[in-house]
């Protein structure tokens, strides 16, 4: 299949060059996909059941739900650069045989340290489906598709999010907590099959020397950065252990950059930085997922802690966002404001409603949770709108034999951006909680305890719902001014193209 340009967001290739089971071919991806995603998100109910039933700490707890995704994050790049090399099919597979096989060990794990060992493996299974399910809709999906295929893709994402917590209390009410492990097998055997027999193969047909030590570099230098994140709300952003290891992430992954300039075939190509449509495209992608990740921490604090809410209830009624995002991108809305308004303006249409959703939860959400459902659907929306837009203009901005490469910086992106929207949010939050409730307590329970009466724990609560609203509304202008920049941008990109074809074909024209 020979693609068009991706910035004609109207090209049309020829049917007869589209592969016949491209839509089959994206529902398996969608599936293993949605395998990762569950697991992801799964967990968080069956804490209370692994404390009980394996003698969890604490510490255990945090390690089983963080090995997982530092294990991921650190790998993303590595995985989509071998991804590329040696075959997306091949990877995609051996992903999903890592995965299933993690599974396993986690579901019959009779120790913490098992599960912990369990759930790393598990990811780098999972650094392996993220980065060659979104490089093989590339492959397979030409510009007229693509946008609505990587938008059925992302809406996997929110389906994940939204039925975790569903699907795990489900199967804890009804199995032991093993379960929520062992139910990814036959899906995992499923997808393989399926894959070996409709997933064409595709790889750098160039067959680039493999780069060691940019793989090492970009893994200990994610991973650094990543464990930074993790550790900061709990043990604060100005701790030794937080500032090592961010130093030790921040260094590294310069020697990554450096060493990536050096060398004749290098991992990730540094000169996409010089690409304005990357640049644009980057940035968006770092303040959607900034937005996404910072919001859903306040939200799910605001829905506890402020309308008393339990666990379960909160996470029910954050779904309209996932659910939004379902709906609009299954019936093509997206794809086809996209095709309406070109990259700029739906990205800037999306962060924008992004933006306005943020601002309706923080000025109308306080104390009711109708003002946070037409919040949460307005984001939701905006989020099916800009993160198929800037996923295409990420993938479109690397050429197609890098496509491996371009699903890990994406997911490495999305990877930073949450952290950052926690970190950042998270800091304005307890910095305006201390200022207006004049405690010593790091957090809104603690403060609340140490009151000594019904007039004090009134005064606690309310500075925790002003901290709220003001880190809501800083994440609404921190996304929309992201949108604008963004935007522009890819315009000015779009703009330098549209002169350098006019340039290009002028010659022509005389001759």
């Amino acid at each position: 299949m020979t693609a068009t340009t991706a910035e004609n967001p109207e090209a049309v290739a020829d049917p007869g060059d589209r592969h016949p089971q491209r839509w089959l071919i994206l529902g398996v991806i969608c599936l293993a996909q949605l395998t990762v995603l569950l697991d992801n998100t799964v967990l968080s109910v069956a804490i209370p059941s692994l404390t009980r039933e394996l003698d969890a700490s604490s510490s255990d707890i945090q390690w089983m739900i963080n090995a997982y995704s530092l294990v991921q994050s650190g790998l993303l790049l590595t995985a989509g650069s071998a991804a590329d090399r040696y075959g997306r099919k091949k990877m995609l597979t051996a992903g999903l045989l890592l995965f299933g096989v993690g599974s396993l060990a986690a579901g019959l794990a009779q120790t913490s340290a098992q599960l912990i060992a369990a759930r790393a493996g598990m990811g780098v299974g999972g650094a392996l489906l993220m980065t060659t399910t979104l490089a093989v809709v590339v492959q397979v999906f030409d510009d007229a598709e693509r946008v609505k295929a990587i938008g059925l893709w992302a809406t996997v994402n929110s389906l994940g999010f939204a039925a975790g917590p569903l699907l795990g209390g489900f199967m804890l009410n009804h199995f032991w907590w093993g379960s929520i492990f062992l139910i990814n097998i036959p899906v995992a055997l499923i997808g393989v099959v399926a894959v070996v027999r409709m997933v064409p193969e595709s790889k750098n047909p160039q067959g680039d020397r493999p780069d060691l030590l940019g793989a090492l570099l970009s893994t200990i230098g994610m991973a650094s950065v990543v464990f930074a994140i993790i550790s900061g709300p709990e043990h604060g952003w100005t701790s030794a252990r937080v500032l090592v290891a961010a130093g030790v992430g921040v260094v590294v992954l310069g020697a990554f950059a450096l060493w990536e300039l050096r060398i004749p075939y290098p991992m990730l190509d540094m000169h996409f930085f010089r690409n304005r449509r990357f640049v644009g495209a980057v940035t968006g992608a770092i303040l959607v997922a900034f937005g996404m990740g910072g919001s859903l921490f306040l939200l799910t604090q605001h829905l506890q802690f402020v309308l008393g809410y339990e666990p379960l209830e909160a996470g029910l009624r954050t779904a309209p966002l996932a659910v939004s995002v379902v709906a609009l991108n299954l019936a093509g809305i997206g794809a086809r404001v996209y095709a309406a308004l070109g990259t700029p303006k739906t990205i800037m249409t999306g962060m924008t409603m992004m933006s306005a959703g943020l601002a309706v939860i923080a000025l109308f959400g306080g104390d009711d949770y109708t003002g946070m459902l037409i919040g949460l659907v307005v984001m939701g929306a905006g989020i099916s709108f800009a993160m198929p837009a800037m996923a295409n203009a990420i993938m479109s901005a690397i050429p197609p034999e890098k496509a491996g490469v371009g699903a890990g910086v994406n997911g490495t992106l999305a990877e930073f951006g949450n952290g950052l929207g926690v970190a950042v949010l998270g800091a304005v939050l307890n910095s305006r909680f201390a200022a207006l409730a004049a405690v010593s307590a790091t957090s809104f329970p603690a403060a609340l305890a140490a009151a000594g009466s019904a007039g004090e724990r009134e005064r606690v609560a309310d500075a925790f719902a002003s901290g709220l609203e003001t880190s809501q509304l800083v994440g609404a202008c921190g996304v929309f001014a992201g949108g604008a920049l963004a935007a522009a941008l890819l315009w000015r990109a779009e703009r330098a193209e549209s002169t350098q074809r006019a340039a290009d074909s002028e010659p022509k024209a005389s001759a």
